[in-house]
């Protein structure tokens, strides 16, 4: 039903019904009840410093659609820290909150009629989440990212929460002092707001401005400057307006403006969670995107931008010298853009472009010109082969050799793959295959932060591989390759490699390959028997039950 209309029923139906009292104990006056209903999905909590920072986000939204002529209605949503999550059972349910925070909204949104909403967050998940859920309700919508993080500093360097997990590796292999070690970690996180780098929240964010449904220059102002609560604000009129007009997210949300969205993923050097929350976003948008579209662009689309963790630069850095904008200007002038695509302002994306600036200012080396990128391709490869028939995401910037071809290590969990890293067992050369982490095994498919920032810290990230079907960090470089599929759980063939056995990494091939003869391998297979699902009640136990395949984006539906 479209908003004008959906606003028309609620009034008249509000109006000849009981409820309407209850609506007065919230401090309704009769002229509200003309005015459109616009939910505000808050993010706020005090348990991450990603979220810790939203609550006056929210309260100027409220102020905002006040003056705009709307009514705001608040309610809340959860989230899971998965820098505070990370190597713990805590980190299963991140990306379950991924489909907890979607079912929130699309239950508020839809339970109580309301003609949009303007959705606020800031830790990875509430992105695709609250995107996933706009798409599913599919009322006027626009998404307000919190913001990122300030860098912290120790000894004169820039630091993120990322450095942090580097530090334990160093520290525990003798390479760091105790004293450098604690500054580290109490200097990390200076402020509020979201992981510094291009992480996963900075990547989802940004790509929610060449998507369309956030404002420009809104992904890369810091939690606690003055101008993201003016950016909050400018939001929320822009979303009454859209009421107004009634732009829906499904007039935005294209095939072609996913991969514009993608495109800026490519050109920023972000997070390999891009691809897994793309896929479900298109699905939740009914929006044809498979996992080989992410390849078709990958090869036409360089790496403009020096950020972390491949590059040098944080995303305050970026936002300094001209942000998204800049780099989508840059995009949108070599063709790789479709300009035509609408925005929730009701302008094309070439419109909101127009005033930006063909370059970014002179002496900086933080957006490449287009015809000297870091990379002349996108970062995050496909890789198939028989160790991974139905796809996997490998980041291969940052890395002198893109190939490896080495023993297997095998781990069925990720403490027993730190404890061998920490206590000196693995050596170069090595690939380590962390299993029964997928959607379905793990469940949940957690984050392996914590391996390879340890192997990072032991000065191994350029010799030893990792290969898992769960997923990795955004801050996570190197040679490693996830989202395997089909995962263990499901007999995939990850499931059937043995310790010793000869794995090929090979990224300018696009190749997964365990080197053991079919025949072998056939054997193996009939051999092979499920495991016990880990949990068989609550949250995880259902997500582990629906969940699709990594390579379907880990939907539940």
């Amino acid at each position: 039903m479209p908003a004008n209309e959906r606003s028309k029923h609620i009034t008249e139906g509000v109006a000849r019904s009981p409820n309407r009292a209850m609506y007065y104990a919230l401090g309704y006056e009769k002229g509200d009840f003309e005015k459109p209903m616009i939910g505000i999905a808050n993010g706020h909590s005090t348990i991450t410093p990603c979220n810790a920072g939203l609550q006056p986000l929210a309260d100027a939204a409220v102020v905002a659609i006040k003056a705009a002529g709307g009514n705001p209605q608040l309610f809340g949503t959860p989230t899971i820290s998965d820098g505070m999550a990370m190597g713990t059972e805590g980190m299963k349910y991140s990306l379950i909150s991924r489909e907890v925070i979607a079912d929130c909204i699309e239950t508020c949104v839809n339970g109580q009629w309301m003609d949009g909403v303007l959705v606020i967050g800031g830790c990875d998940k509430n992105m695709p989440g609250g995107m996933i859920a706009m798409a599913r309700t599919n009322v006027p919508s626009i998404y307000v990212y919190g913001g990122t993080i300030k860098p912290g500093k120790w000894k004169g360097k820039d630091l993120s929460i990322v450095s942090s997990f580097e530090a334990v590796g160093s520290f525990m292999a003798g390479k760091m002092s105790e004293e450098d070690f604690e500054g580290i970690e109490r200097h990390a996180c200076p402020s509020t707001g979201s992981c510094g780098g291009m992480y996963t929240a900075n990547t989802m964010s940004s790509a929610f401005e060449a998507l369309g449904m956030s404002l420009m220059s809104s992904s890369t102002m810091a939690n606690p400057d003055a101008e993201k609560i003016d950016s909050t604000a400018a939001s929320a009129r822009v979303l009454v307006e859209a009421v107004r007009k009634n732009i829906r997210p499904r007039d935005i949300i294209t095939r072609k403006s996913i991969e514009n969205a993608v495109a800026l993923i490519m050109a920023t050097g972000g997070s390999t969670n891009g691809v897994l929350h793309f896929l479900a976003i298109a699905d939740a948008a009914e929006v044809e995107w498979k996992l080989e579209d992410f390849e078709r662009v990958r090869r036409k689309v360089p790496v403009l931008c020096n950020l972390r963790p491949s590059g040098q630069y944080m995303a305050v850095d970026l936002h300094r010298v001209g942000g998204i904008p800049q780099v989508l200007k840059i995009l949108l002038n070599a063709g790789l853009l479709h300009g035509d695509c609408l925005t929730i302002t009701g302008r094309t994306l070439a419109e909101e472009l127009a005033e930006i600036r063909d370059a970014p200012p002179a002496g900086q080396d933080i957006i490449r010109p287009i015809d000297k990128p870091l990379y002349k391709e996108g970062h995050l490869a496909i890789l198939k082969g028989n160790l991974a028939t139905g796809g996997a995401v490998a980041k291969i910037t940052g890395l002198k050799n893109p190939v490896i071809k080495g023993p297997a290590r095998v781990f069925d969990d990720e403490q027993s793959a730190m404890d061998a890293i920490l206590s000196d067992k693995i050596r170069p050369g090595d690939v380590l295959i962390l299993r029964y982490l997928g959607p379905k095994g793990g469940p949940g498919m957690p984050e392996m932060l914590a391996p390879t920032s340890a192997i990072i810290g032991r000065g191994l990230g350029e010799s030893v591989g990792l290969i898992t079907d769960g997923r990795f960090s955004g801050g996570t470089w190197g040679m490693v390759v996830g989202h395997v599929t089909p995962e263990a759980f499901e007999g995939g063939t990850i499931a059937l490699v043995r310790e010793g056995d000869m794995i090929t990494i090979d990224a300018r091939q696009q190749l997964l390959q365990l080197e053991v003869d079919e025949a072998e391998i056939d054997e193996r297979r009939r051999n092979w028997k499920q495991p016990p699902p880990r949990y068989t009640r609550g949250v995880l136990a259902k997500f582990a039950k629906l969940a699709k395949s990594a390579s379907e984006g880990a939907v539940t539906g």
